[in-house]
């Protein structure tokens, strides 16, 4: 099996010659790395001197690296160690030694307050044995460990607390208020964008309503003249029509007048379409086309009903010769 499935503290279990002086060695780490105002080295001379007899046949600093880290798993792993295998006499050995690492200065600090008693209720031990030996070796009775959730503890035993709180506070307070004043500026900056946005947009949106009332007014303006220039151009085609029509009636009435006697059909055919004898089928179409657009009722829709009534009795006339002559050519 690969050794690498365990942990450090187990694996010093594996190679331990004694695994409950092992499990007593890290537990009375445990305790002096709650020692205050002990270096390194004193911690482990004295672990050395405490642990003199012990048979475990390996170096104490991995243990004391194993207590530094505050290992919980491997801490628990050797409380059970010693629980199961210690006998009263051992255990109370145990509690005698954890007692004098715990109090080499005649001071005990809170932790191992706790940890003294824990490791009591794990040997066994009483606290009314606990409290007699803990007399005898220090010839001061075990009071119960203060509560730090208390002011009294932090007053005595940190005098500046509340100074150094009141300041925290104070620091707070001013942290709080500078981001404060921070996010009110941040919100009046972008609230000042936001309407310089908004201002930008409503200027963008009348320039643009300006420029569409602008180009409708023009546009406006170019139909009207458009109308208007058709509208002369329409009146000048129907000057020119009845110019042309009065021509016409001019040209018959004074052909009448000099007139011989009425021909035959055919030429009145010819004459009706404005042509004489001799014309081609061709000249007949296109003398047609012509009279026919020149003098279609259509033209006159806006003349009196008598001037409508002359114009369809000419276009018959056109017709009835046009008809005639492509029957006869």
């Amino acid at each position: 099996m690969s050794i690498a499935r365990f942990s450090p503290f187990e694996l010093l279990l594996l190679k331990s010659r004694s695994q409950v002086d092992t499990a007593t060695l890290l537990l009375l780490g445990w305790v002096l790395v709650h020692r205050q105002h002990v270096s390194e080295g004193q911690r482990r001379r004295r672990l050395a001197q405490v642990t003199s007899q012990f048979r475990h046949g390996h170096e104490l600093g991995p243990v004391m690296s194993i207590a530094h880290s505050q290992d919980l798993h491997a801490i628990q792993l050797a409380a059970e160690v010693v629980r199961k295998e210690c006998s009263k006499e051992r255990s109370l050995s145990v509690m005698h030694q954890a007692i004098t690492v715990a109090t080499d200065d005649g001071d005990i600090s809170l932790a191992n307050h706790y940890i003294l008693r824990f490791l009591a209720d794990l040997l066994n031990v009483t606290p009314t044995t606990l409290g007699t030996l803990f007399q005898e070796l220090t010839g001061q009775p075990l009071r119960q460990p203060e509560d730090p959730s208390r002011d009294a503890y932090w007053q005595a035993h940190d005098p500046d607390y509340y100074a150094r709180k009141a300041r925290e506070e104070a620091e707070a307070a001013q942290r709080a208020k500078a981001s404060q004043a921070e996010q009110e500026q941040q919100q009046r900056a972008k609230a000042d964008k936001q309407q310089e946005k908004k201002q930008k947009q409503q200027e963008k949106k009348q320039q643009k309503e300006d420029a569409c009332r602008a180009k409708a007014r023009a546009e406006q303006s170019s139909a009207e003249q458009a109308r208007a220039e058709q509208a002369r151009q329409e009146q000048a085609r129907q000057e020119r029509a009845r110019q042309e029509q009065a021509r016409q009636e001019e040209s018959r009435r004074r052909q009448q007048r000099s007139s011989p006697p009425p021909p035959d059909r055919t030429t009145r055919a010819l004459a009706v379409l404005g042509l004489t004898p001799g014309a081609s089928k061709t000249d007949v179409r296109r003398a047609y086309r012509r009279m026919a657009q020149l003098h279609h009722p259509d033209r006159f829709y806006s003349e009196s009903e008598h001037q409508v009534a002359l114009a369809s009795a000419r276009f018959q006339r056109i017709k009835n010769a046009y008809d005639y002559l492509m029957q006869t050519y």
